[in-house]
């Protein structure tokens, strides 16, 4: 099977590993990774590198992510979220939209948030969540975040429908607390999908039923190019004596190309990976694609 990405809409109660290995085999491949966890509460795109296309996941990892969630407002859980129990219950004030837009407002740009102990992050090796569920809590030290867009899309007495752009490593059952707590009573996630990764907006998910039934038919469904993820670096093209020694690990020279940047580079269309040139127009390998028809050039 060719190398790609596959943009699958994971279903709920399936973890995002789990789900991986469900399309590895539908597949065949042995190498593959998911982009970016989704806790089994949530659905929605997980991106899934195939074959070579692994070697640029962590420019997809890079990218803002797209999420809806519901937050169930006068109860905090001890997971953030609606598979934990209540903890601790607030009534819920009179809410308006105006009011909840200008809340929202504040959540709006760079912030800083702590992870909760319900997460994947480790300290001295192991993971939140366990010592979590043993009844251990550790400090955790607050990361940077960004908030690119937080608007309403559905108001109820107790529940706000929300969606949130916003950079990686922020999560939405954090900030559904801190959006509840700034409304002056507690909340949880009640539900949570994630629309789309950047850069992915616009592109079709795949379903596992979808998958399991093009594969039983032999229809194999289209998986994005390699190069995909790439396509704000700009690209530098290699006659194939140049590519060759550059998939030796030469440098060569790219008098067309930028000066000290990161790029994609092609031997016509085929895509080779990615470089980085010098200040005296030279590229440098930096992650290239293996092909098995290379040892024949």
């Amino acid at each position: 099977m060719p190398s790609g990405i596959l943009l699958l809409d994971k279903p709920r109660g399936l973890s995002s590993n789990a789900a991986l290995q469900r399309v590895r085999a539908q597949f065949g491949r042995e190498k593959g990774g998911h982009v970016g966890s989704l806790d089994p509460l949530a659905t929605g795109m997980l991106p899934i590198c195939l074959g070579e296309a692994t070697k640029v996941a962590g420019e997809i990892v890079a990218g803002r992510k797209c999420y809806r969630f519901t937050v169930a407002l006068g109860a905090r859980t001890a997971t953030g979220d609606a598979e934990g129990a209540v903890i601790e219950q607030l009534p819920v004030p009179p809410l308006e939209r105006a009011h909840i837009e200008s809340v929202l407002g504040r959540f709006v740009g760079h912030g800083q948030q702590v992870p909760p102990m319900y997460s994947a992050l480790k300290q001295a090796g192991r993971p939140l969540y366990r010592l979590a569920r043993a009844g251990v809590t550790v400090a955790r030290a607050p990361r940077s975040i960004e908030v690119s867009r937080l608007s309403v899309l559905a108001l109820e007495r107790e529940t706000l429908e929300l969606e949130v752009l916003c950079s990686k490593g922020t999560y939405v059952r954090v900030l559904a607390e801190d959006i509840a707590a700034a409304l002056g009573t507690l909340g949880h996630v009640r539900v949570l999908r994630r629309e789309y990764v950047e850069p992915f907006a616009r592109e079709p998910m795949h379903t596992l039923e979808s998958l399991e039934a093009a594969c039983t038919s032999g229809q194999w469904p289209p998986l994005l190019p390699v190069d995909r993820p790439l396509e704000h670096l700009p690209a530098v093209q290699l006659e194939p004596a140049k590519a060759r020694r550059l998939c030796q690990g030469q440098p060569v020279a790219a008098p067309d190309g930028p000066i000290g940047a990161r790029v994609r580079l092609y031997e016509g269309e085929k895509f080779l990976g990615i470089g980085e040139t010098d200040l005296a127009g030279a590229v440098r390998p930096r992650r290239l694609l293996k092909f098995e028809s290379r040892a024949e050039d």
